[in-house]
């Protein structure tokens, strides 16, 4: 069974920091572009950042640029996903996705997306 399973969410102040991971039970997980979404409240969901297969490129969404860094282990079937001077529009759900095996983009696109966990809140604080 696919599984995506974030982790690593929390309250934190504004200026702080957290590292989200996602734990991927699904075959071919180095083959597949992984990326991370989220959902404020009374946000539609947006892209955060993704990771192509090799970990060697990466996109990032201007709303997190500078702020952010992905990285995954093809190993371990993980990836994580740093977060640096959160601020409160930084409150969201956070969804870790992966793409079908092979795709050899890095796009914003959700559609793109075949697997997706569950979330890990995040809340920024003032």
């Amino acid at each position: 069974q696919v599984q995506l399973v974030e982790s690593g969410g929390g309250l934190v102040q504004a200026g702080g920091s957290l590292r989200l991971s996602c734990s991927a039970s699904l075959r071919l997980f180095e083959r597949r572009t992984m990326a991370w979404f989220r959902q404020g409240p009374g946000k539609e969901r947006e892209f955060v950042m993704s990771i192509s297969k090799s970990g060697r490129s990466t996109f990032d969404a201007d709303a997190v640029k500078g702020r952010t860094k992905i990285a995954r282990d093809n190993a371990k079937n993980t990836v994580t996903l740093e977060l640096r001077s959160l601020k409160p529009d930084d409150t969201a759900v956070y969804y870790c996705a992966a793409s079908r095996p092979d795709y050899t983009g890095i796009t914003y696109r959700a559609a793109i997306y075949e697997h997706w966990g569950q979330g890990t809140q995040v809340t920024v604080s003032s």
